[in-house]
């Protein structure tokens, strides 16, 4: 196994060393021959399974996710950053440059795309783990999947299951807070409504989410600014097609 940095914070490589005593369980079927931010001894490839962390955002990360891809026979992204452009592709719906000369002293210096893009904008991904950061149990089970060649078992519902399983409180429907949790991918195990706060959104789309009547309750019957509602659409999966799609949809005001 492989794993592969590109523009993040390095979160979901931590989610994986933090399974320490987990990854021995796999320990009689898996080498981790190349993971610069474990050991600083890598392996060269071809390699069976490569975990891919973070977003394409220049050029030299363009040719090198298509290095990666050609050298693995699956490619799995993990993280938000990975599978959906991550907090950076906020630069996707503005101007780059504007961006760059407000920040940067020299920024003729900087070298960048227009947009962050997840992987699987530039080669074809076996599987994508969702999460900001991910969920290392749901980790495990990937890898595990991969050894023995079955698909993961990652429950693709929302997080107001796992808030039925906590058998918390709806906090939309008891407190009137607006919570993205209907269109939510499962994986923290509903930590923010547990505490009486709204979804964040933190682990990406669930699979068919249904945006359009999300962005009507929260504007019609909870009295939510447009503006915040393109905020929270916009967050850590702002790349992400849906909640893109749904956010351009707020401020060109067709929604």
């Amino acid at each position: 196994m492989a794993v592969w940095k590109f523009a993040s914070c390095d979160g979901c490589q931590l989610s994986l060393l933090d399974c320490e005593d987990e990854l021995l369980q796999l320990a009689d079927n898996i080498e981790i021959a190349y993971f610069k931010e474990a050991s600083s001894h890598c392996e060269p490839g071809p390699y069976d399974l490569s975990l891919v962390e973070g977003s394409i955002t220049t050029a030299e990360d363009e040719r090198r996710i298509r290095e990666v891809r050609a050298q693995s026979r699956s490619l799995v992204t993990i993280g938000a950053c990975a599978t959906a452009g991550g907090i950076q592709a906020l630069r996707n719906f503005a101007d780059v440059d504007e961006f760059i000369s407000a920040v940067y002293a020299h920024p003729e210096y900087i070298a960048t795309l227009k947009t962050s893009t997840p992987a699987s904008a530039h080669v074809h991904v076996d599987f994508e783990l969702q999460g900001c950061p991910i969920n290392k149990q749901q980790l495990l089970e990937v890898i595990s999947a991969f050894i023995h060649r079955r698909p993961p078992q990652v429950p693709a519902h929302s997080v107001c299951i796992e808030c039925k399983l906590r058998g918390n409180v709806c906090v939309w429907v008891a407190h009137g807070t607006p919570c993205m949790g209907p269109v939510t991918h499962a994986g923290c195990g509903a930590i923010c409504p547990t505490y009486n706060r709204g979804c964040y959104a933190c682990y990406g789309p669930k699979e068919n989410p249904n945006t359009e009547s999300l962005c009507h309750w929260w504007q019609q019957e909870l009295g939510v600014e447009r503006i915040t509602v393109i905020e929270n659409l916009r967050n850590f999966n702002a790349g992400a097609p849906v909640f893109d799609a749904a956010s351009r949809r707020l401020e060109d005001g067709d929604e």
